[in-house]
């Protein structure tokens, strides 16, 4: 490589690596003075009251029981076909008989957490006041 060139080679390398160091400060800065000089933040506040939440806590209280008890009852459904499924093929096997009245158990459970999710939400709604 001939002197010349490896002088404008190394000419240019030393101001693309001072590019480089002006980019990495000028572009942060340029986008904190955009931010800054769009008026958005002058237009924030409308002066109507802002409403955090779409219903009200009666109106949400009653939405989450209609879809706890929902999910409950789907839940004890699943176990309750699960118990029929393990004890039809259990075929006289002590242990899948025991698996199927195991599953039978908390489809009974899960029912009678599903009733008892309006009574347990009555609760909840006088903790907190709806």
């Amino acid at each position: 490589m001939s002197p010349t060139l490896w002088a404008r080679s190394r000419a240019l390398t030393i101001m693309l690596s001072a590019l480089r160091r002006v980019v990495r400060v000028a572009a942060p800065a340029t986008a904190a003075i955009v931010m800054l000089a769009v008026p958005a933040a002058a237009y924030g506040d409308t002066g109507d009251p802002v409403i955090l939440a779409a219903n009200a806590l009666p109106t949400v209280i009653a939405n989450l029981q209609t879809w706890v008890m929902g999910i409950l009852g789907a839940v004890a459904t699943l176990f309750l076909v699960l118990a029929g499924v393990y004890w039809a093929t259990a075929g006289g096997d002590p242990a899948q008989v025991d698996k199927a009245k195991g599953a039978l158990k908390n489809a009974l459970v899960g029912y009678g957490v599903a009733v008892l999710a309006p009574i347990l939400l009555q609760v909840v709604r006088g903790i907190v006041g709806g």
